[in-house]
């Protein structure tokens, strides 16, 4: 079992920044893909991005540039570093841990909480 719990999220103006958090306990995830969602009301699950071993990042169109995903493995937690925040980004965000990096939510084992994120125009 993983165990996911995210934290760092908040109320931020737009054009302002925010770093999640996501920290792992039950096994490492140095050898896992980890990947963040977000969900606004009303809308599906949405891919923000992932990160597989230490080098191999994935990110949406949507936040591609804006965005950065790390991972801190002595740590065992995994960070999205939120840049140049738009109203658009408001959502409840998720950390997902799976076997590969996979652009639907279907493809993740575990799941945290969630973060609320609200950037206000």
């Amino acid at each position: 079992q993983v165990r996911l719990v995210e934290s760092g999220g908040g109320l931020v103006q737009a054009g302002g920044s925010l770093r999640l958090s996501c920290a792992a306990s039950g096994r490492p995830i140095g050898n896992s893909a980890m990947a963040w969602f977000r969900q606004a009301p009303g809308k599906e699950r949405e891919f923000v991005g992932g990160i597989k071993w230490i080098g191999d990042r994935y990110y949406s169109d949507s936040v591609n540039s804006r965005y950065t995903v790390s991972m801190d493995a002595a740590k065992n937690t995994v960070y999205l570093q939120m840049n140049t925040l738009k109203p658009e980004d408001t959502a409840l965000y998720y950390c997902a841990a799976g076997l590969n990096i996979i652009r639907t939510w279907h493809g993740y084992d575990y799941w945290g909480q969630g973060t609320q994120v609200t950037v206000s125009s």
